[in-house]
């Protein structure tokens, strides 16, 4: 055992900011949730077609990632108080404006500028990085914990949202999330502002990389740009259930509160997975537990193209819930390897902002695809491909670094 691990950086406090950064992550996720359920309703209410309210997905998901790099390098330089407070002022605002809108530009500005670029950005990406500094011994675990806001606010929005949507409708829902956003968040993030504790005998040396130009063939920057395409793919084929899963099962004939309890399912799943998945981490290896969860997503692709009855889309929920929640923690924690610890804020914002346009191609092109051909089949089928390509290039980086694997499962 080195020195790293005997004289570990983690105090208890730690734990108060992984879990009040889970608690903003899952509110910040809020606001695409609204956007899941409402999406019909929207596009009705503003006469206009589907890809119109998927359009404003698109466009908070490249907003949080280029701002994402943005607010990582604010946090590098100011700790993570002041972009994480900007960030959710930012989303109250942006929910703000969406209950007033009265067409698409003001959809598509409230989303993308308020709620993508200046809000939702401080809360993935910052979050995550600063959370990692807080452990060495427990690192997976702690990443998969904030991460996971992805699947707890998928139990608890929608049916939220949509009994919401039911009662008062989805111009209300906005504005009482823009309240209670603005009153929940501010006190947590004063509870996350001190800054991560610096391990004294942590000193950056060639041998603490496990990128070797002269040794491995491949320089770190090809490597990061492998890595970014990967995430592209993977996170094309991810949007397309995920954007469009409510919208699939009422298209299918289903209630819009089943098709609601549709997404908390497999956000139920994905919750608890994302924490099995960051402990698995931390045993075998970032890598082979992408690998894990890429399959497992590919196959579940091809599941919902091929399923209608409604406890086949809950199985197949549930189950994609399982897989694809194990593949975003993995990012941070394979850069935090194969980078040096001084360049890994940066370039966990960078990989969260192709993330997000990855998320923005898939949810667009999935309601593009439906407008043509009146079904999500064919999405679901693109994406399979999408995976596909993902699966290969990890799997090719797998093989050329199998000869280092001590070093690709230790800090």
């Amino acid at each position: 055992m080195n020195s790293y691990q005997k004289e570990s950086i983690e105090i208890p406090y730690g734990w108060v900011v992984i879990f009040c950064s889970l608690i903003l992550n899952t509110i910040g996720l809020g606001a695409p949730n609204i956007l899941f359920v409402s999406l019909k309703p929207i596009a009705a209410d503003l006469d206009t077609v589907r890809w119109v309210p998927s359009f404003a997905y698109s466009l908070m998901m490249l907003g949080a990632g280029v701002g994402g790099i943005l607010m990582g390098l604010w946090m590098d330089r100011k700790g993570i108080w002041q972009p994480a407070l900007f960030g959710s002022l930012m989303i109250a605002f942006g929910a703000f404006m969406v209950s007033f809108t009265e067409g698409r530009w003001t959809l598509w500005v409230a989303n993308g500028l308020l709620i993508g670029l200046l809000g939702k950005s401080a809360m993935i990406a910052p979050l995550v990085a600063n959370g990692m500094k807080w452990f060495d011994r427990r690192r997976g675990l702690a990443v998969a914990i904030i991460a996971s806001g992805q699947g707890l606010a998928g139990v608890v929005w929608p049916p939220l949202f949509q009994y919401s949507n039911d009662l008062f409708g989805w111009r209300q829902t906005y504005l009482y999330f823009a309240i209670f956003a603005l009153c929940v968040m501010l006190p947590l993030v004063w509870l996350i502002r001190k800054r991560p504790p610096v391990q004294k005998n942590q000193i950056e040396t060639k041998s603490t990389k496990l990128i070797d130009e002269t040794s491995q063939g491949i320089s770190p920057w090809t490597l990061q740009i492998l890595l970014w395409f990967a995430v592209l793919c993977c996170c094309s084929a991810m949007a397309m259930p995920v954007v469009h899963l409510v919208s699939y099962g009422t298209d299918l004939g289903h209630s819009a509160a089943h098709a609601a309890r549709l997404m908390s399912v497999l956000m139920g799943v994905a919750f608890f997975s994302r924490i099995a998945f960051g402990m698995l981490s931390d045993r075998i290896g970032p890598v082979v537990t992408l690998l894990i969860g890429s399959a497992s997503q590919a196959t579940m692709l091809l599941v919902f193209a091929a399923v209608d009855t409604l406890l086949s889309l809950y199985i197949a929920a549930a189950l994609f819930g399982l897989g694809f929640a194990g593949i975003m923690p993995c990012y941070p924690l394979i850069i935090r390897l194969w980078f040096p610890v001084s360049q890994v804020g940066w370039r966990v914002a960078a990989q969260y902002s192709v993330a997000g346009i990855g998320m923005a191609i898939g949810g667009s092109m999935a309601g593009h695809i439906f407008d043509v051909t009146g079904t999500y089949k064919f999405a679901f089928i693109g994406g399979f491909a999408f995976n596909v390509i993902h699966l290969i290039i990890v799997s090719s980086l797998f093989i050329r670094f199998r000869k280092n694997r001590t070093n690709l499962q230790t800090a």
